[in-house]
């Protein structure tokens, strides 16, 4: 029995509640934003990698590699034009990889670069925490670079021992260079030699400060007396460059030259060096 009181339905309206229905959870999902004038704001790019939203200008600055001009890019670059076509940066990017979500790898290479005034010397010179404190850098590309820094140095290494015999302050530069050019602190070396000054050893005889460091004579001695030397040249780094002796470098080099002269063990010269340079007592005359 039908009710007097049933209506028949209007499908019309019940199509109309479910397309109501629907738009309110669609706007519940996302709310648009309005700027202060009232009309709708742009809304934030969305990161489909999963990570968080990167703002509009950083999307416009940031150009992953991957999207470079093909000549552009540091590994065809590479293949393509050989390493010497390539910035210290790009080399460098192509050790450790990938950059960050903001910052391809070459420009994080040249934000390191940077901070270091530029130059692979100053590079050599940081540290493994050094290198992590930059963004986008841990513990496996910075070990990566000091590996690589390691290498250059032990190539110049391998140079300085074509040097045969030790005749000039040149040759002793061109040796010990490779040894302290990274140095911030002074250190000591003896370069215990044979009568034809060819060497028997290279022993480092003390680790000082920034402006000086102590030598014991006795164990320059010792050292000179157990190698069976009849020669040797005493060696320090100046970490400034400035290669003007100080007057304790003139104490000590009258110092060892006395003590050794007593045990008939001849002192050639007294050398200081820096990554660039070095000035030599015999060749100025002040032995």
């Amino acid at each position: 029995m039908i009710s007097k009181n049933f209506q028949p339905f209007n499908t019309d309206d019940i199509y109309a509640d479910k397309a109501k229905a629907s738009s309110s959870k669609r706007s519940k999902g996302k709310r648009p934003s309005f700027s202060a004038s009232g009309s709708k704001a742009k809304e934030d790019p969305v990161d489909e990698t999963g990570g968080s939203a990167m703002p509009a200008d950083d999307q416009q600055a940031f150009t992953p590699i991957k999207e470079w001009a093909e000549e552009d890019r540091p590994r065809e670059k590479l293949m393509a034009k050989g390493p010497e076509a390539l910035t210290n940066a790009e080399l460098l990017a192509i050790l450790i990889g990938n950059g960050t979500a903001k910052m391809s790898a070459v420009d994080l290479m040249r934000e390191v670069l940077d901070s270091c005034g530029g130059t692979l010397r100053n590079l050599n010179r940081l540290t493994l925490q050094d290198l992590m404190r930059f963004n986008g850098i841990g513990e496996a590309k910075a070990l990566t670079i000091l590996a690589a820094s390691e290498i250059g140095k032990r190539r110049m290494m391998e140079s300085s021992k074509d040097v045969q015999q030790f005749r000039t302050g040149e040759d002793v530069h061109l040796y010990m260079r490779p040894m302290v050019q990274d140095l911030e602190h002074e250190e000591s070396w003896v370069l215990l030699l044979n009568n034809n000054t060819r060497l028997i050893n290279c022993i480092k005889l003390s680790s000082g400060g920034l402006t000086e460091t102590a030598v014991d004579v006795r164990m320059l001695l010792k050292q000179a007396i157990i190698h069976d030397a009849t020669c040797f040249i005493l060696v320090h780094n100046h970490p400034s460059g400035n290669m003007k002796p100080s007057r304790a470098d003139d104490d000590l080099t009258a110092k060892v030259k006395g003590a050794a002269k007593a045990v008939n063990i001849r002192m050639l010269d007294h050398v200081i060096v820096s990554e660039d340079d070095y000035y030599s007592y015999a060749e100025n005359g002040k032995m």
